[in-house]
């Protein structure tokens, strides 16, 4: 058992694997949770069920500013945290790893942009200011509250 602490510890590759993994799902477990929560506070319009993306992308007109407020929340985040809990995690290049989690969400986002026609104008606010501006924050609070 101690050969595997020891190695764990000292393995500077695994470690940031493992970094990046346990960050991508508390990155979007945190996502999820916030649009849930948000669902409750901001019941979604008549007629969407949050589990089919067609009652979505039917129903998008419907949307209101608070319902984008909550996506933009929850895709920002759930970034931030997954962030910050990788470069928590991490051996080592903590800045390039809290962006390889910003890069992933921002391909997530891309790719509901493609599927979803919001306004252009939330998609390019959340495409711009969710994902590697969060990665980047969450990259400096891990920072501030550690040794490296």
């Amino acid at each position: 058992m101690e050969k595997i602490k020891d190695f764990i510890s000292n393995n500077t590759i695994f470690r940031n694997v493992i970094a990046i993994i346990v960050g991508l799902f508390a990155g979007a477990f945190s996502n999820m949770g916030i649009l849930m929560l948000g669902m409750k506070i901001i019941p979604l319009p008549e007629g969407v069920n949050f589990n089919k993306i067609e009652t979505i992308i039917a129903n998008i007109d419907k949307y209101t500013i608070p319902h984008f407020v909550n996506v933009f929340l929850a895709h920002g985040l759930g970034t931030l945290v997954g962030a910050f809990i990788c470069v928590k995690l991490a051996k080592s290049k903590h800045l390039v790893l809290a962006l390889i989690i910003g890069f992933c969400f921002l391909y997530g986002g891309y790719d509901m942009v493609r599927q979803i026609p919001a306004p252009m104008t939330f998609n390019i606010i959340d495409l711009v200011g969710a994902y590697i501006p969060m990665a980047w924050i969450g990259y400096k609070l891990g920072c501030k509250t550690s040794n490296g």
